[in-house]
């Protein structure tokens, strides 16, 4: 069973090391760099713009004939379904324009809510949350004239660029086919100059053929405007992101109540967590090292009745009393695992996984992208700690395994540059694991979700399993796991 939101690395059945994502490498910041980048966006922003105004011609008449319609008709009531229809229309186009720009190369546009959770059912009343939905009369607008408008325009000005370009580049290819004998103000470079530079005429026709003045001078306007390509596509493509994105997009407020919603979620999911390990931790010390005690207050109160008149019965129960200790304190040392150890506190992460690996019943390989020297927030390393030792003693306790391996790296999203703490436990055993309710797996799936982070778990029948923490190295920053 695989959760979101990554798939975690297959593993092979004999634990080949576990790999994770590196950080992508700084691109460089030259301005040659740079406008070798724009120009491998080109082919995109072109295909952007070249279909902008037809599909805004056809969204125009589209919308505009259902709303009219309905507006025409609202007398007799149908007509609200004619409206409806087109706000839903134009709802549809929006969502098309917004994937286009994405598909141009445009950062992604956060869809609106076009519902919430605590909304009433039914058909009334999705009809209802149409019309009373901001968002649907925002897309209308948009549909109607903002990008019907906007899009021509942009048009225009791609076909006119890109025409000019390809067309004086290739100038000298074409114009064998144009007709002979044209007059004085046939010749284009004559028309320029003679109204920028009149003084430059009489040297130029005296050295130069009209045929290949102008060869010349559609070549040098072919070039300019090809080499300024770029740099238009790439503000028109960027003028449609900036109208779309107020437009289109969700609003801040919208932001705002989904992250209080997230911080309620975490917080309950956090108290649940913790209940949870309080109520487990309960039930181990009473059916463990209390029982223990009691054994050994019992055996202890036995000696020493029997001190004065049998004292080897005495000597054997106390000896049984030692024992009974012994393993209390065993015990008491492996719950104690779930809590930060003076290792971690003293010598970091990285020593203290290190540790969780050394007392672990299963054979396990630590493999670690962290500089032991690395100082992260104590939550983050308490957080990853207890993941680390949950997951193992599920190998140990559940798993069958022979082999496992511990990998732990900080990660980077491509896409946001966020960091997140990423810890990785691969066994070679059974598989089959499903994070149940009120088990380990749950339990820690709960947690990580507290810290803004998730558990992704890959574990097929037969094996093997890959179970990957995200923990968020920045609690206030909201995100997502990274998807690679």
């Amino acid at each position: 069973m695989t959760s979101s939101p990554d798939p975690a690395p297959a593993a092979s059945a004999t634990l080949d090391p576990v790999t994770t994502p590196t950080p992508p490498a700084p691109e460089r910041s030259g301005s040659g760099h740079r406008y070798g980048r724009m120009w491998r966006s080109v082919p995109r922003e072109l295909g952007f713009l070249l279909l902008a105004m037809p599909i805004a011609v056809v969204t125009f008449i589209a919308v505009v004939t259902l709303f009219s319609t309905g507006v025409s008709t609202i007398a007799l009531f149908f007509g609200v379904f004619f409206i409806i229809a087109a706000l839903l229309a134009s709802r549809a186009f929006g969502t098309f324009e917004m994937a286009r720009l994405e598909w141009a190369g445009r950062p992604p546009i956060p869809r609106p809510a076009w519902t919430n959770s605590g909304d009433p059912a039914g058909f009334w009343a999705g009809l209802l949350r149409v019309l009373s939905n901001g968002h649907y009369w925002l897309h209308l607008l948009h549909a109607m004239a903002v990008n019907f408008v906007v899009s021509i325009i942009t048009w225009i000005i791609t076909v006119f660029w890109l025409s000019v370009a390809l067309a004086g580049v290739t100038y000298w290819l074409w114009v064998q086919w144009l007709p002979a004998g044209r007059g004085e103000d046939d010749w284009l470079y004559r028309t320029v100059l003679g109204g920028v530079a009149p003084w430059l005429l009489p040297g130029l026709d005296a050295t130069v053929e009209p045929l290949i003045g102008e060869a010349i001078f559609q070549v040098l306007l072919g070039v300019i405007f090809l080499a300024t390509l770029p740099f238009v596509t790439h503000g028109l493509t960027l003028l449609h992101d900036v109208i779309a994105r107020p437009m289109l997009g969700a609003w801040r407020s919208e932001f705002l109540q989904r992250e209080v919603a997230d911080l309620s979620e975490s917080r309950g999911a956090v108290l649940a967590a913790e209940d949870q390990s309080l109520r487990r931790l309960e039930r181990d010390i009473h059916d463990g090292p209390q029982q223990r005690l009691i054994r050994m207050q019992m055996d202890l109160a036995a000696a020493d009745r029997k001190l004065g008149s049998d004292p080897e019965s005495a000597r054997a129960l106390i000896a049984e009393a030692m024992q009974q200790s012994r393993d209390t304190l065993e015990e008491l040392r492996a719950l104690s695992r779930g809590f930060a150890p003076p290792i971690l506190q003293d010598r970091g992460l990285v020593a203290g996984l290190a540790s969780l690996a050394a007392t672990s019943t299963v054979p396990v390989r630590v493999s670690t992208e962290l500089d032991p020297a690395l100082a992260l927030p104590p939550a983050v390393e308490r957080s990853a700690y207890f993941v680390a030792a949950e997951l193992l003693a599920n190998v140990a306790k559940h798993s069958g395994a022979t082999d496992s391996v511990l990998h732990s790296a900080i990660t980077v999203d491509p896409t946001t540059g966020a960091q997140w703490l990423t810890v990785t436990v691969t066994d070679n055993g059974l598989g089959g694991a499903i994070p149940t309710e009120g088990h380990g797996l749950h339990g820690l799936t709960e947690r990580l979700r507290g810290l803004r982070g998730s558990l992704s778990l890959d574990s097929p029948a037969g094996g093997p399993t890959v179970a990957q923490a995200f923990i968020p190295l920045e609690f206030v920053t909201p995100g997502r796991p990274p998807q690679w």
